[in-house]
């Protein structure tokens, strides 16, 4: 583990965030197409996670996110896991992580996956959130809860909550994570539209979303991931504004995700990240697609910045 934690490194300069761990297994030749996604190989090849932590460690992450982003009780249930093999499954992220970061020789931070309800439910409806209009805040809470704890009881170094696409569930982490008083960030999938306001996928004001993040003491960055590279900037000014912490970014390659037809369109290219470090994010990587090369270049330009 690091000696500083990663909020005193945040305080000291930009840190390098890992890329897309699951869309990499993928690329590796691994089915990730169950409603598991690449959760299903905590159980049927955990190796190979601790393979794709090590390149990305490698390749320069300092950060390395567990592969709980689609890890829960509920989905493992839906799978046949019982509710203590799941427990299992999801502390074992955390250690293949710790594993892979080991493998490549690097003492950096591990961050463990809290994926939204959306995910969960496997439908791409984290990229619209529609789910929160018959899902109470209660209910997201207790949803969260579990995989919350067992992520701390674990020992990540910071609680990833990420994607997340409405304020709804924003509400909920919120309240969990302050609850828990571990460290934690906060990240939303966002979209930027043709008047070059950053909002939700839900269509709320970025900047009202995140408002709420300014009296959670545990949350030590905020910002936006799973988004096109294209609306890093803007959502770096809003979210640095709107919560007054260090801000974080993890766009995906620039390709877009085709829910229905469950593929990848567009052409890749993961964008300006001297621009996204000059506009003032601190936690800096790739979400979806993003490669071990890609971090590499990632890497060189925040040491080049």
């Amino acid at each position: 583990m690091s000696r500083l934690s990663l909020g005193a490194a945040l305080a000291a300069g930009p840190v390098v965030l890992d890329g897309g761990l699951s869309t990499e297994l993928e690329f590796r030749g691994h089915d990730v197409t169950s409603a598991l996604w690449s959760a299903r190989l905590l159980r049927d090849d955990p190796q190979a996670i601790a393979g794709a932590h090590a390149a990305f460690a490698a390749a320069g992450a300092q950060v390395a996110t567990t592969a709980s982003y689609q890890a829960t009780l509920p989905g493992f249930a839906a799978a046949g896991i019982d509710a203590a093999a799941a427990s299992t499954l999801i502390r074992r992220s955390v250690q293949l992580a710790r594993e892979g970061m080991a493998t490549a020789g690097r003492d950096g931070w591990v961050a463990g996956s809290v994926g939204p309800y959306g995910a969960y439910l496997a439908d791409g409806s984290e990229y619209h959130g529609d789910y929160v209009v018959g899902t109470s805040v209660a209910e997201l809470r207790a949803f969260h809860r579990p995989r919350l704890e067992l992520l701390a009881e674990a020992g990540v170094d910071v609680l990833a909550c990420e994607t997340v696409p409405a304020a709804a569930e924003v509400k909920a982490l919120l309240a969990e994570v302050d609850r828990l008083g571990i460290p934690a960030w906060l990240s939303l999938t966002a979209a930027t539209g043709p008047d070059g306001v950053p909002r939700s996928r839900r269509g709320e004001l970025l900047s009202d979303v995140l408002a709420a993040t300014r009296d959670v003491p545990a949350l030590i960055a905020v910002g936006v991931n799973c988004t096109d590279p294209a609306g890093v900037v803007p959502a770096i000014g809003v979210a640095a504004a709107a919560s007054g912490k260090p801000v974080i970014v993890y766009p995906n390659s620039g390709e877009l995700w085709d829910a229905a037809a469950r593929q990848w369109t567009g052409a890749a290219g993961v964008g300006d990240v001297t621009s996204w470090v000059a506009a003032g994010a601190r936690l800096v990587g790739g979400c979806c697609r993003v490669r071990p090369a890609d971090v590499r270049d990632i890497a060189d330009a925040v040491a080049g910045g």
